[in-house]
């Protein structure tokens, strides 16, 4: 079986030894069966798959143990008549999360609307879209500890949550693999029909509404569906822009504004915790920078297999032939072209298996 069939990039080679684990005792069984230790080194580690949003496969494919994690199941426990913690199994679709604790009457995800892949995956990449990031609501996640062979709970504190990143994700790139495998997460959501405070710019203004203005979260979702959408990044099998891992490169961060071009936007760095501005850090938009190195929508090498997309300049896609090394290509033509103009090199946001740039 290829591991196309578990992406939306829809790219990777087949996958020798693949197992879908439905429920947390297989799930459990496969970790213990396939543990992280001195032992294992020397042999191909495992791959651990949910959504599949966020990986590059090589065309070549993977060696080693795959695991989909397909876990389902959501628990509710009342704080407060304001406050809710909602925890999730991993294997739990991402979107169909988010509408259940909206119509639940639990606000604060909304603005995370559309964005695919599994709960699981959400706080290994801090995953964020539209001024809020999942890190400010997670109060913990159950994990797998590969080396340790137990079931441990790290605290929002613990999970050390930065722009795209926790230490979950620190962890697995020192070691080149998953040390920490995602059981639940769990949420702290409030209690009513009202956004959280609408942060972003580009949402403010399709709402019609000021930064700060709190309005419907139900009216957000929509919202929020329809912007993704208009950028090809709501999943459509018809539509080859939603061919691909959505971002494909982070927004990068500077220590200083002067290294940005003069009319390049500029954003805070928050805390995700705390919500307070990190002094001394600017964002600047990574699509902004593409576009202004030259590359324009639609945007192609050779015959055109791979291409940025055609509403989104910010998500390299799978025209529908391409394979793994054409969307290599075309990212590394586009980071030499950033380099190049602005002296910035951007950041892959997927996970790369069995390949590079």
């Amino acid at each position: 079986m290829n591991l196309a069939d578990f992406t939306t990039f829809r790219l990777g080679g087949p996958a020798q030894d693949l197992t879908v684990a439905k429920s947390r005792d297989e799930l459990l069984a496969f970790c213990r069966e396939h543990p992280l230790g001195l032992s294992t080194r020397d042999e191909p580690d495992v791959l651990f798959i949910g959504g599949g949003s966020n990986l590059l496969v090589a065309d070549a494919g993977f060696d080693g143990h795959v695991c989909v994690v397909a876990t389902t199941g959501t628990t509710l426990t009342e704080l407060s008549d304001t406050e809710t913690r909602v925890t999730a199994e991993a294997g739990e679709n991402w979107d169909e999360f988010v509408a259940q604790t909206l119509e639940k009457g639990l606000s604060g995800l909304e603005a995370l609307s559309g964005i695919p892949g599994s709960v699981g995956a959400t706080p290994i990449q801090n995953v964020g879209a539209y001024g809020t990031e999942v890190g400010e609501l997670i109060t913990s996640v159950e994990v797998f500890d590969r080396i340790a062979g137990q079931v441990r709970e790290l605290s929002a504190v613990e999970l050390e949550f930065g722009y795209r990143t926790s230490a979950l994700k620190r962890a697995q790139q020192r070691s080149g693999t998953a040390q920490f495998l995602v059981l639940s997460v769990t949420f702290e959501l409030q209690r009513s029909r009202a956004s959280l405070p609408v942060r972003y710019a580009q949402l403010a203004s399709a709402l019609d509404v000021e930064i700060g203005d709190t309005v419907s979260a139900d009216l957000v979702r929509s919202t929020v569906i329809d912007l993704r959408a208009s950028k090809g990044m709501v999943l459509d099998s018809n539509d080859h822009d939603s061919w691909s891992a959505g971002s494909f490169f982070t927004n990068p961060i500077v220590d200083s504004p002067e290294e940005l071009p003069a009319e390049a936007p500029r954003y805070p760095v928050t805390d995700p915790l705390s919500g307070a501005t990190i002094a001394g850090l600017t964002k600047t938009s990574a699509a902004w920078l593409i576009e202004h190195a030259g590359f324009t929508k639609g945007f192609h090498i050779g015959e055109g297999r791979a291409s940025l997309s055609t509403k989104h300049t910010l998500a390299l896609t799978n025209r529908g032939q391409a394979a793994t090394d054409d969307v290599l290509e075309l990212a590394r033509a586009v980071v030499a072209g950033v380099e190049e103009k602005f002296g910035i090199v951007l950041e892959p946001e997927p996970t790369f298996i069995a390949c590079s740039l």
